[in-house]
């Protein structure tokens, strides 16, 4: 997850290192990754963030009290009740991608 990074050839047949950028992301993914950025003060551009990538951990540093300021953020946003009891949270908050299936799953059409 994250850039991978390999050798390719290049102009002059000699390898280089190439940097795979993360895969493209849909118009709902890029919202939520601007809310993201914002909520938690990311120092990162935007189209850095794989959003096939964990939230928690490593790769974008957040933690507990991270996903909290993001779950306000999306609550606010997109009209949804998140509560931190929900068995589903885990799951919700595994990755960008799964975030942004889950406001598409469950905000109200009003939001759409």
């Amino acid at each position: 997850m994250g850039r991978l990074r390999c050798e390719a050839p290049d102009a002059r047949g000699r390898n280089a290192p190439l940097v795979l950028l993360p895969p493209a992301m849909t118009e709902l993914e890029k919202e939520i990754a601007v809310l993201i950025v914002k909520a938690v003060d990311l120092d990162c551009p935007i189209g850095s963030i794989d959003p096939d990538a964990p939230l928690f951990g490593d790769v974008l540093g957040l933690d507990s009290i991270d996903i909290l300021e993001i779950a306000g953020g999306v609550s606010t946003a997109y009209g949804l009740e998140l509560n931190s009891d929900n068995a589903s949270n885990e799951n919700m908050f595994e990755s960008l991608t799964a975030l942004s299936l889950h406001v598409t799953a469950h905000r109200p059409p009003s939001r759409t």
